[in-house]
């Protein structure tokens, strides 16, 4: 008699997720699911350990869930287009369109409006750039399109410089980082604090339905909030930092450690905001200092050259800040900050 053999449960070591034979099937991922479309196949050309092409597949295949597979992709130029799409090959398999790397929000606009004229509004519209055709080239569009409350989701995947033309300095590059265009010379090495732009928290100004951040350290929450963005109608943004091995200096297996550092160091605070209020976040399971996650990155090496211990303060101080106005960290847990007596 050939025993029965005892079901093997797969965990993930080293994170705070399971695996998906844990949850019951309404609960697991769009990616578990046999007939998701794929909507950013094999074959395209991103780095190994790429952290864009992680989360645009999901983020893509749970819109395609969500509207019954009838999407139309609108992709900036950047990381995601030229590695998806090198002429006369794509890895897409869905309605995608490129047009420039500055106009992808109009480009979108204008697409959402032939739907609406043809009485397609089964049909949705997502737009996706990477932070340099969201936060700098394309903000005057996409401040536009929020302005129109055009029917539209935007997704920002945020790798904090232009990755594709060399690595250079993006209004989403986080102080003291090395870049192509902030050297680690000089007195004040890396990018100069007090630039840049917060871009979740301007949209969250416009008060359109829907604003999130994310990122690909957490999957279900990257997934739960593109369905909840499309349940929505009108201007949306979702924000989605995506470690880019190449460009901090990482190794291509701690894409998802970083992405889950930057999150539990209160440097990327992770929440949900509708009409411009925050109604949600994911709080900080374990307060990170900030140092462990500078460490891990060759943009940040110079810190730890000479006495920069001055340019880590301020960084602990901007988490902290995050940690304070978002609520990240429980106010009875040990990691919360403790008020002392004069």
């Amino acid at each position: 008699m050939i025993p029965v053999p005892t079901p093997v449960r797969f965990y993930q070591v080293g994170s705070f997720a399971v695996g998906n034979r844990l949850l019951d099937p309404d609960q697991r991922t769009v990616q578990a699911d046999t007939a998701r479309t794929n909507s950013l196949d094999s074959g395209h050309r991103a780095c190994q350990g790429c952290g864009e092409a992680l989360g645009a597949r999901y983020v893509l295949d749970t819109a395609m869930r969500a509207s019954d597979n009838k999407v139309v992709a609108v992709n900036a130029t950047g990381c995601l287009e030229v590695f998806s799409t090198p002429y006369p090959e794509s890895s897409w398999r869905l309605a995608w369109i490129h047009s420039l790397f500055g106009n992808a929000p109009a480009v979108a606009t204008g697409i959402a409006a032939a739907m609406r004229a043809k009485g397609r509004l089964d049909v949705r519209v997502v737009a996706q750039g990477g932070d340099g055709g969201t936060v700098d080239i394309g903000f005057g569009t996409l401040s536009g399109m929020f302005e129109r409350n055009d029917d539209v989701l935007y997704v920002c995947y945020d790798n904090e410089a232009y990755m594709n033309t060399g690595v250079q300095r993006s209004g989403a590059t986080p102080p003291a980082a090395r870049t192509a265009t902030t050297e680690a010379v000089g007195p004040a090495p890396g990018n100069p604090f007090g630039q840049g732009k917060d871009l979740p928290r301007i949209a969250m100004a416009h008060e359109i339905s829907y604003v999130a951040t994310a990122t690909v350290a957490d999957l279900h929450d990257l997934e739960a909030k593109t369905i909840r963005a499309m349940a929505h109608r009108g201007a949306r943004y979702l924000h989605v930092l995506v470690p880019c091995p190449l460009g901090w200096g990482a190794a291509s297996k701690d894409t998802i450690r970083l992405a889950r550092l930057a999150k539990e160091t209160g440097l990327f605070p992770v929440f949900e905001a509708e009409h411009g209020e925050v109604v949600s976040v994911a709080k900080i399971r374990h307060k990170t200092p900030v140092v462990e996650y500078l460490k891990a990155q060759r943009r940040y090496a110079h810190l730890f050259k000479g006495d920069h211990q001055d340019v880590i303060d301020q960084l602990q101080a901007l988490a902290d800040r995050n940690v304070g106005r978002y609520g990240l960290v429980d106010p009875t847990s040990a990691d919360a900050p403790q008020l002392t007596e004069d």
